[in-house]
């Protein structure tokens, strides 16, 4: 992709904890995405079904986005609202083909900045294509210098990706917001599955 061309990025977080977070992100990716992210009261989703939102949020937000970016804090996997998001942004539709998928661990995520990444740490979807030989996502630290080249390179890297191997998107929606222990992670496949800091390009 050209310097100077912007690619449009669908910015998944939760939105009660990480605000700061998404905004700070914002500035150091202003010269690199066109922001394509649902704001805090945009879907009212009190007498809607999960399908209708997730149409919603990939017809009217994801739509002509072509990366999603998940910002991890240390509750983020707790959030079904994070779960569709990702869900949606994964799915190819007749109108909408899927983006590419990355995460980035936030300065507040319990192993941000360490060796090892604890998979039950983050969204269980995401973690589900992470990994192994020729995962459809990634995760990073968040970027503490060079941010916008840095950013540039992991963006045209998942949208590549987008294109390569077939994501999963086979877990079971989230029916609400989790309420157990966050600093536990989630219980299911893979709960006990960890990345290396070490694993060829998954942790920089």
């Amino acid at each position: 992709m050209p310097q100077n061309q912007l690619r449009k990025v669908f910015i998944s977080y939760y939105h009660n904890d990480d605000d700061e977070w998404k905004r700070r992100f914002a500035q150091k990716a202003e010269n690199v995405i066109i922001d394509k992210s649902v704001d805090t009261g945009d879907i009212d989703d009190a007498n809607l079904n999960i399908g209708e939102i997730r149409r919603r949020i990939r017809d009217d937000y994801i739509a002509t986005a072509t990366v999603t970016i998940v910002l991890i804090g240390p509750r983020t996997w707790q959030r079904k609202h994070v779960d569709w998001e990702i869900a949606s942004s994964i799915s190819h539709t007749d109108k909408n083909s899927r983006c590419g998928l990355l995460g980035i661990l936030l300065p507040n995520h319990p192993n941000y900045g360490g060796g090892e990444l604890k998979l039950a740490l983050v969204p269980p979807r995401l973690a589900d294509n992470c990994g192994g030989d020729n995962p459809y996502a990634m995760i990073y630290n968040w970027p503490k210098r060079r941010a916008p080249e840095r950013l540039r390179e992991w963006i045209d890297f998942a949208f590549l990706r987008s294109k390569g191997p077939y994501p999963d998107n086979s877990s079971m929606h989230f029916a609400r917001n989790r309420t157990s222990d966050y600093a536990k992670g989630w219980i299911g496949k893979g709960q006990q599955r960890t990345l290396s800091k070490r694993a060829s390009g998954v942790w920089e």
